[in-house]
């Protein structure tokens, strides 16, 4: 094997079972992942897949390398990881994951201030309600709302963030006020689709409510904010969002059983960068600066 980096698409092909999945998981496209296959085989003189209507599978010759390639591959993670963390300059790219409600309502103001302070550092945001593995250097820092991050990352608890049931005047009307959770079955609910079945406050709600109450599904918050203010119905959304909407009103919570932290993690290896550290102290800082706003207590008052 002459390119070390053929690890990564033998690995991909592997754990993904298709050279789709591994084009998706790499950034590449389907022919780039297709010829580094062959040209792998053909420098090991052996077939490592057999193809399959169903998909790629390892021939013996494939799964003997599967389990030395995995432990080659995590050792070089680890070493770009080291690496990586004797960089001291303040400078250099840095790979931000969070949801897509705190990138499009909360945070931007802040990255603004950070790059106007840095401006040899550029920032990459990915949006996704999932946590990248940062050990695979799949992002460099993640803010995420959690209650117990994975162990292996390093971070500060900044925040805590709650979450209400909001709804336009124009729906509200003359219906009855909310006095609990119960009250939800009675009226049209605005829920997360199957993409956020692994939100805890969409598992929630579903909890609270009959099918039949559920009019409206989308696939993020923002969505389900624009259905809320447009009067299709009840909407569950992080105070973050729902309070500085002018034409929607909390009638129900904060939620108390739903509020949970809010992390900002890095992984231990990259913790001593000059660009990260800088980074981390500064959205430190600033994110505790908007605490009451992210844990409801800078919003309007409950409609009675």
């Amino acid at each position: 094997m002459q390119d070390w980096n053929d690890l990564r698409y033998f690995l991909a092909i592997a754990r993904a079972g298709s050279l789709a999945g591994a084009a998706r998981a790499l950034r590449v496209n389907h022919s780039t992942v297709f010829r580094r296959l062959n040209a792998l085989e053909s420098a090991a003189g052996v077939r490592l897949f057999e193809r399959l209507p169903q998909g790629y599978e390892l021939t013996e010759a494939g799964e003997e390398m599967f389990s030395s390639a995995a432990q080659v591959h995590e050792l070089m993670d680890a070493l770009e990881r080291r690496l990586v963390g004797r960089d001291y300059r303040l400078g250099g790219t840095i790979r931000l994951t969070t949801t897509d409600t705190l990138a499009a309502h909360f945070l931007h103001p802040h990255l603004q201030r950070f790059r106007a302070r840095y401006p040899g550092i550029v920032l990459e945001l990915v949006t996704d309600n999932v946590l990248f593995d940062l050990s695979k250097r799949e992002a460099d820092v993640a803010l995420r709302p959690a209650d117990n991050p994975p162990p292996h990352l390093v971070g500060r608890d900044l925040a805590r963030v709650a979450w209400a049931v909001y709804g336009s005047p124009d729906y509200l009307g003359g219906r009855q006020t909310l006095r609990g959770s119960a009250d939800l079955a009675g009226h049209s609910i605005i829920a997360g689709d199957d993409g956020l079945a692994s939100v805890p406050a969409v598992r929630w709600l579903r909890a609270q409510v009959p099918d039949q109450a559920i009019v409206y599904r989308a696939s993020s918050f923002s969505a389900q904010l624009a259905a809320a203010r447009f009067g299709i119905g009840l909407a569950l959304l992080p105070c973050v969002l729902g309070d500085p909407t002018p034409d929607v009103e909390r009638v129900l919570g904060p939620i108390e059983a739903l509020t949970t932290g809010l992390w900002l993690l890095t992984h231990a290896d990259l913790r001593d960068t000059a660009r990260i550290r800088a980074f981390m102290t500064f959205m430190t800082d600033a994110i505790r600066s908007d605490e009451a706003l992210l844990a409801g207590r800078a919003g309007r008052a409950l409609r009675q």
